[in-house]
């Protein structure tokens, strides 16, 4: 059943979508669970709700993943309520599309600073926890577009093939810990993020998928849920492509 009773799970950019499918998968599999957001206060504690009227434990903590300072500050909140965390799911993203003629330095930048400057921060902060863990987690969460590239994303492609790279490097320098990473790279997904795609651009990627449907966030939290658990534990430094068979 994946148990992940007694294990402390953070999980970051969790008041939504895919990091809010991870938090409350967690939660049913009896983690000690933080659900982390940047500025949705209401949909953080409603995350926090749902977990806790399925019998769970949740907290909602805030901090901006991009600065370091108030990642610490996380960190010390949840020693103070929880433990040492043992799994960290490094989710927060954004995307600021634009095809590369018209992107700007500040767009790029910015999608950098979240989706990898942000994956640093909570690594760093969490590193000596992770280290320490009877069974430590890493799980960064990427995308199929970091293996496939997609158009007006070459600022969000980037990072997110950048978390290719850290999640091997992380994995062979944790691994004499009994620590693991892996990386879990989702094709497309029914969030808000897709919802805000036209039908008509839907309907061709849907084409391109073999099994013919979108992701929906269970797909990606039971496999999430699964790296969290022992059962992952001979399994690191791995990219999983949970894409509906698209090829990369």
């Amino acid at each position: 059943m994946n148990d992940l009773t007694t294990q402390t799970c953070l999980v970051t950019g969790a008041s939504r979508g895919i990091g809010r499918g991870i938090a409350t998968e967690f939660g049913k599999a009896g983690a000690n669970v933080v659900v982390n957001y940047r500025s949705s206060e209401a949909e953080a504690y409603d995350v926090v709700d749902e977990i806790e009227e399925a019998g769970g434990t949740a907290i909602a903590l805030q901090a901006n993943v991009c600065e370091f300072d108030e990642v610490a500050a996380m960190r010390d909140r949840i020693h103070e309520v929880f433990s040492p965390v043992d799994v960290l799911v490094n989710n927060a993203g954004i995307t600021v599309d634009r095809t590369f003629d018209n992107m700007t330095r500040e767009e790029w930048d910015r999608v950098m600073d979240v989706n990898l400057g942000g994956v640093f921060n909570a690594t760093k902060v969490f590193y000596d926890d992770l280290k320490k863990a009877d069974h430590g987690r890493l799980i960064n969460i990427s995308s199929v577009v970091g293996q496939q590239g997609n158009y007006g994303q070459a600022n969000y492609a980037t990072t997110k093939s950048g978390l290719f790279g850290f999640t091997r490097t992380i994995a062979l320098e944790l691994a004499r810990y009994d620590t693991t990473a892996n990386c879990v790279a989702p094709g497309f997904t029914k969030t808000d993020m897709l919802a805000d795609v036209g039908e008509e651009i839907q309907d061709k990627i849907r084409n391109r998928i073999p099994l013919r449907r979108f992701a929906e966030v269970d797909d990606i939290a039971g496999i999430v849920r699964f790296l969290a658990s022992e059962k992952s534990d001979y399994m690191t430094g791995q990219v999983l492509g949970v894409n509906g068979g698209m090829e990369w």
